[in-house]
């Protein structure tokens, strides 16, 4: 396989892309102290991170706010969220989403 010149600078351009967003802060933020307010506030990232991409994926569906009973998504949610607070497993979330969603497409 040939890979061109426009493909490799394609690659390089991806990888740089990718690379320096993630790379450079962590540089940036190792060389100084970040104050215990700052740490806290940094603490909640992950937490507001996932809760957005949950949200969008739960209650809108094609660019439409979706909270009627038919919306199987947030039937299944229900379950899911239980197993993940009572557990706090990646794994029986992940295996009671699945399961939920699947359960109820079959038989709704």
């Amino acid at each position: 396989m040939e890979i061109s010149a426009d493909n490799f600078f394609i690659i390089i351009g991806a990888a740089l892309v990718t690379f320096i967003p993630r790379v450079l802060p962590l540089m940036l933020l190792s060389r100084i102290t970040i104050p215990a307010w700052g740490m806290r506030w940094l603490n909640f990232v992950p937490i507001a991170v996932m809760s957005a991409l949950i949200a969008q994926e739960l209650f809108i569906q094609d660019g439409e706010l979706m909270l009627s009973s038919n919306n199987l998504e947030i039937i299944a949610a229900l379950p899911t969220f239980w197993i993940a607070i009572k557990t706090r497993s990646l794994l029986g979330t992940v295996v009671t989403g699945i399961i939920s969603l699947m359960l109820l497409r079959y038989f709704w």
